[in-house]
């Protein structure tokens, strides 16, 4: 099961990786946010939640969650730099599920958490 999620925290992040180099630097563009929000963002808090949920609760080691949590920091950057604003921090995993099982709502939790877009 280990090996499932560090495939999928791999794929997550090169895929972040990859979609910070199409980011055109004349933001905003709500589309592309929708976008990183669908691919990055919501896939990975929902791998955290699924880690920490059900009967089969994983216990990520050190530096799982450390590549994790940099790569939902990643996406979050993308999502940011979507509306011309450098997101460079970290934002809680943890809190970022919590927001997902209470809102549903991958774009409003990116929202919440990094204050962008302010509308």
């Amino acid at each position: 099961m280990a090996t499932a999620y560090e495939d999928r925290i791999r794929e997550l992040d090169a895929h972040a990786r990859e979609f910070a180099t199409v980011l055109d630097p004349d933001p905003p563009d709500d589309e592309l946010a929708a976008d990183v929000v669908r691919l990055g963002v919501g896939p990975t808090v929902a791998l955290y939640c699924e880690a920490r949920t059900g009967a089969d609760w994983h216990r990520f080691e050190r530096q799982q969650f450390r590549r994790l949590q940099a790569t939902f920091d990643r996406w979050l950057a993308c999502y940011g730099a979507c509306y011309g604003v450098d997101l460079s921090g970290s934002y809680s995993l943890r809190t970022a599920a919590e927001l997902l099982v209470d809102t549903h709502d991958a774009r409003a939790v990116a929202a919440v958490l990094t204050g962008v877009p302010g509308r």
